[in-house]
């Protein structure tokens, strides 16, 4: 793991609150000048502690209202049936998270539908039809008070 100090968590820190502020504000809140600011930024992405930059888009207003998170329980343990399942669920754009996790179940999904009749036919045609699937937990999202995701 490459090893960064107190300013460079702080660079992470306003990176992550808005990644299009330009080199020389982002220089100015953490007390650096532009060209060792520049320096810093650039040696975090080369060590890959930055992996890229992503817009924060509310999939609310592009009629993805209904979020869920849906625990996922296999049959069968074997890794071709894990990689099966998530080859199918790579290609379902209702995913938008799937996580491999441990204890009870195997998978743990984020959907994001238009809304409750769409989830019920993400939930029969999508993951009702999956062979090695065995137990689905659905969890209802009724708000975010906190979501540092970007």
């Amino acid at each position: 793991m490459a090893e960064i100090n107190q300013i460079d968590r702080q660079i992470l820190r306003e990176l992550g609150r808005d990644a299009r502020l330009s080199n020389v504000r982002l220089a100015e809140r953490v007390g650096l000048s532009p060209s060792a600011c520049l320096r810093r930024v650039q040696d975090l992405e080369r060590s890959g502690i930055i992996r890229g930059y992503r817009p924060v888009i509310d999939r609310a207003r592009l009629g993805a209202g209904f979020r869920a998170y849906v625990s996922v329980g296999l049959s069968s343990h074997t890794k071709a049936s894990q990689e099966a399942f998530e080859k199918a669920v790579a290609l379902a754009p209702e995913v938008v998270e799937c996580h491999n996790v441990t204890g009870s179940i195997e998978y743990l999904l984020r959907i994001e539908v238009a809304d409750i009749e769409a989830y019920k036919s993400f939930h029969t045609d999508v993951l009702g039809t999956l062979p090695t699937v065995s137990a689905i937990t659905t969890f209802v999202v009724l708000g975010s008070p906190k979501d540092d995701r970007a």
